[in-house]
């Protein structure tokens, strides 16, 4: 058996072609477009990637996009500061504070100050309450985690009973990912380090979240023949045969991984470029939401 090669950027081309015209449709009706603000503090490269590449994709696709940037002695009230300053702008429909913030600023205080019409990352504590309980909807859901969903419909998977293993527990992504899962009537497991026989577990899923931050942890020979394995992992690893002397895998061995299972992302290329479409998605969607209650 050889698996199903899941191409998140093929996906979230034609996911953003959509999105293009969405954005189209709120500029003729409206006169402007949607825009997202971004909060960046430290000095963490990979961060600053991120920002980048997500305003990048704003350019690309017709969103407004603006950043505040403070260094990594920024303080509490700076970045505090800079989440109200979008929080007042009428022009601004998405406010995404990228984690993790320097070690002296309160996570959880910066993005509870996230207006909630705002919060396209959805990490505000009332979308992941709302997530996390049976019968409410949140306005948002986090990005990576929906990307996750949507690899899982393009995989055709059968969520609905199946056994759901996620590998890391992560606020970010394990955390509400396993939330989304169990929303749609799988069966979950969370593994962690505490975890004892990962392995073991992993074998009795019929779909496998890799979100653990070990490059190539889950190996092939764990995997259950036909599972649908979504990983999550972009860790830089040394490689003396690229031009640039390292490469990115994920958590996942790719190379048994695909012998075994019926459907595999790959990295790069697979969550990471629907990881950035969701949040556009969910930035438009937050603009005819604010435009529609400041005209009513």
């Amino acid at each position: 058996m050889t698996a199903t090669i899941l191409d998140g950027t093929a996906i979230a081309n034609r996911i953003r072609a959509q999105i293009a015209e969405d954005i189209e449709r709120f500029k003729n009706q409206y006169g402007y477009a949607p825009g997202l603000g971004a909060v960046l503090a430290g000095d963490n490269p990979a961060s600053a990637q991120y920002v980048r590449m997500k305003r990048r994709a704003c350019d690309a696709i017709g969103v407004t996009s603006v950043a505040h940037v403070m260094t990594a002695d920024s303080t509490q009230e700076e970045v505090e500061q800079a989440v109200k300053a979008l929080n007042d702008d009428p022009k601004i429909h998405g406010i995404l504070v990228q984690l993790p913030l320097p070690k002296q600023i309160n996570e959880e205080r910066v993005l509870s100050l996230v207006s909630i019409d705002k919060d396209v990352d959805g990490f505000h504590p009332i979308n992941i309450g709302m997530l996390a309980m049976k019968g409410r909807e949140p306005s948002f859901t986090p990005a990576t985690p929906t990307g996750c969903m949507v690899l899982l419909q393009e995989a055709d998977a059968k969520i609905e009973g199946a056994n759901a293993v996620v590998i890391g527990r992560s606020n970010i992504v394990g955390l509400p990912v396993a939330m989304m899962l169990l929303r749609a009537n799988a069966t979950v497991t969370i593994c962690h380090s505490r975890t004892q026989d990962i392995p073991g577990i992993v074998r009795q899923a019929d779909i496998v979240i890799a979100a653990i931050g070990q490059p190539e942890f889950v190996k092939g020979s764990w995997l259950k023949p036909g599972a649908v394995v979504i990983d999550v992992g972009t860790n830089q690893v040394d490689d003396p045969t690229s031009e640039k002397g390292y490469k990115f895998v994920g958590d996942v061995e790719f190379e048994t991984a695909k012998e075994v299972a019926g459907a595999i992302s790959k990295v790069p290329g697979g969550v990471g470029p629907l990881t950035i479409t969701m949040l556009m998605q969910n930035t438009v969607k937050a603009a005819w939401r604010i435009a529609a209650k400041s005209t009513n």
